[in-house]
Formats: structure tokens, sequence, C-alpha cells
């Protein structure tokens, strides 16, 4: 099973993850992976999580059969999970309030966050408007512009949203700013990271507190044909909601998962933000993982229509799983995803989030090359009104 992976080494997976920090980030993080053992296994915790999940964020989220749109791609059975009907509209608020939580028990009255397509600070916004705890947001400048309605959204539920405006001025300066405010703060700060990704302990935190994705589907599409799906479909960026869909199901060898990556209009430096297709193992952001790195070694620049996807690494328990061929990875570019936008909304009457269209694309690819008795099930990561402005602007060009 997935707890097998980092059995060698606290943190690692294979050779991926670790902790690769200056001195000034040890203590911080120490001090969190300390508290998160402590409580992970407390039911006392687990109950107050799963009162909040249930119901503030509305789990169980639903298991849909998505009948019209697999019956006209003529193949396989395609199950949405609906993560988008989540309190805050997408699959952050699970890991949210897990960390949320976990940073009132360690007394802290300041949370920072960093988002890209603001979903993530609109979920950590909201738990500390609930938790009454001061929240300030890291966003880079370019995200916070094409996605202003998450911003204003941040904003009315009190959290402070600090644009970054330093190199690209997308998710991945965003979290340099965020570490740096967790380095000289820690002792009054928590720090909510919405992805899987980062130094240790945060990649197992994040996936733990996403893995309820997972846990429901196996049940749900258990109660619903009698069996296991075929296949697993999610988009990966950093790939929270992804490892939350695919870790439950690690020990179950039928089962095939597929990580959507955003490919962006070319596979060109700069033209995309698919680091397992297009990159190589390093270390970026205090842990080692397939990242896109430059011709001089620098960590690249990125592109995407997706802002919640543009960053130019991926999880370490992703990169593991695709060095040992447990998953597979696929680029899906920004065309694609749009079209899939489309064809969702029309034949499903489901506006996705164009991070989730990834996903439904590669489905709509994948599903007439499958038998109709074969099941996939996609993880629908989010709502798509937060990007309607932006869809409209492209469609009109």
């Amino acid at each position: 099973m997935r707890t097998e992976l980092a059995a060698a080494k606290k943190g690692y997976f294979g050779e991926f993850g670790g902790r690769y920090v200056p001195a000034e980030l040890e203590a911080p993080l120490s001090h969190v992976a300390e508290a998160y053992e402590e409580v992970k296994n407390d039911p006392s915790f687990q109950e107050e999580l799963d009162y909040y999940l249930k119901d503030y964020a509305g789990r169980p989220s639903p298991l849909y059969h998505a009948e019209r749109l697999s019956r006209e791609l003529g193949g396989a059975q395609i199950f949405l999970k609906r993560e988008d009907l989540n309190h805050t509209g997408s699959h952050k608020i699970n890991n949210v309030l897990g960390q949320a939580l976990l940073a009132k028990r360690m007394g802290a009255k300041r949370v920072i966050a960093e988002t890209g397509a603001g979903q993530h600070g609109v979920a950590t916004a909201t738990a500390c408007a609930l938790l009454d705890m001061e929240c300030v947001v890291y966003m880079g400048a370019v995200d916070a512009a094409r996605q202003s309605l998450n911003v204003f959204r941040m904003e009315l539920l009190g959290a402070k949203v600090v644009r970054v405006t330093a190199g690209g001025q997308r998710l991945k300066e965003a979290v340099d700013a965020a570490l740096d405010d967790f380095a000289q703060n820690y002792r009054t700060t928590f720090y909510v990271l919405g992805s899987a990704v980062g130094p240790y302990p945060y990649p197992d935190i994040v996936r733990d507190f996403q893995s309820v994705i997972g846990r429901e589907a196996r049940t749900q599409i258990l109660e619903k044909v009698g069996r296991l799906p075929d296949y697993l479909v999610a988009c990966v960026g950093g790939g929270s909601n992804a490892i939350g869909l695919f870790a439950p199901f690690y020990g179950d060898e039928t089962v095939r998962m597929v990580g959507c990556e955003p490919g962006g209009t070319g596979s060109g430096l700069g033209q995309n933000a698919a680091a397992i297709s297009y990159g190589v193992p390093a270390i970026i952001h205090g842990f080692r993982c397939y990242a896109l790195l430059d011709g001089d070694g620098e960590v690249a620049p990125t592109s995407s229509i997706a802002a919640g996807l543009d960053y130019p690494g991926i999880g370490p328990e992703h990169s593991f799983y695709k060095a040992t061929g447990r998953a597979e990875y696929v680029a899906v570019s920004d065309q694609e995803a749009l079209d899939a936008f489309q064809v969702l909304t029309r034949t499903e009457g489901i506006i996705p989030a164009l991070e989730s269209a990834h996903a439904v694309a590669h489905a709509i690819k994948l599903a007439p090359q499958l038998s109709t008795d074969q099941i996939m099930i996609v993880n629908l990561s989010g709502r798509g009104d937060k990007d309607a402005d932006q869809v409209l602007q492209l469609l009109k060009r």
C-alpha cells in the first residue's frame, strides 16, 4: 500500500521528496511535523475534522454517472467525482479544514497561504473566518489579475491578499513569498500549503487530508457497479486533487491512473507547465521532484490556461508514481482544455474549472478507445464560475 512508499526514509518517495531547506526553515517544518504526528491518529481531532467535512463542507461529494457524455463518446462509462460541489467550489476545502484545525491545535493566531487559481486562497480565507484567525494569502500578480473574482472573495472573507510582483508573478513566486514569511514568523504563524508539494511534512499532510476523495470514490463505485474502476483520471499541477484520488487505490493493480498535466501551447520552454512530460528530476521549493528547468539549470518560466496548474514542478509522490510506472502522465493543451470545458457544460450542464477541464479533455480522448463495460472515474476538482470571464475573453478572440 502507499504507506510502504516512504518506509525507507521518512518524507521520501523513492528518490523524491525530502526536505532541502535553509537552516531557518528547519525548525518551522519540524514544529509542524511533530504537531501533525500527534494529531493524525487522535480520535478527537479526526472527529472534529469529520464534523466540518460533513456539516460544513458538504461531504461526501457525489459520484455522478455522466450518462449523456458517456453515450455520445461511445466508449467507457464516465463517472465524475463532484468535488466542484464542495463548499467554496473545489477540493481545496478538504485540506484547508484539516490544516486550519491543526493550526488551531498548535495555538497559531495567524495563517498564511499561497494560491494560483485562487481556490486554495478562498478555502483558506473561509476556514480562517470560521475559526476566527488572521489570514494572509500570497498570489502572483498575473494570477490575481486573471482571477479577480477570487481575489474579491478572499478579501470579502477578511483575508489580506498580497500580490507578488517578483519574477513571473505566478504560483512559484507566491510559494517563495509564503515560505519567506513562514521562516520569519513560524512561532505565531501556520503555513497552510495548498498542494502536495514542498518540503516534508507537507506532501504527506496534504495527501492524507485529500485522500477522503479516493476513499469516498472507492466506496461509491463499489456501491454503484459492484467493482473497482478501470481508470482514474485527474488534472495535475502540484497534484493534490489527483493524489487524493489515486492514493487509496495505490495497491489495486487493476486500476490504472492517469494524471493530466498542463500542456499549454506547445512543448517548448515557457509554453507549458508539464513537469513530468517535459521536465527532469531536480530540487525546487525544498523538495525533489520532476521539474521544468532552463538551459542554465534554473527553474523555467511556465504557462497554462489554468492558473491553478501553472507550477514548474509536481508533487514527490506523483514523481514516484511516474518513475515506477504506477501512474501515467499526459500533457493536455490549452485548446483541448478549453474545448472540454464547453463539451461538459453542454452535455451534462456542469461547468468545470479550467483545471478540471484538463482531466475531462483526456477522458473525452480516452473513453472512445475503451469498451462500454469499462469504467472511468474523472475527478472534477472544481467548478468553473471563477473562469467564466477568462473563457468569455478567450472565446471572443
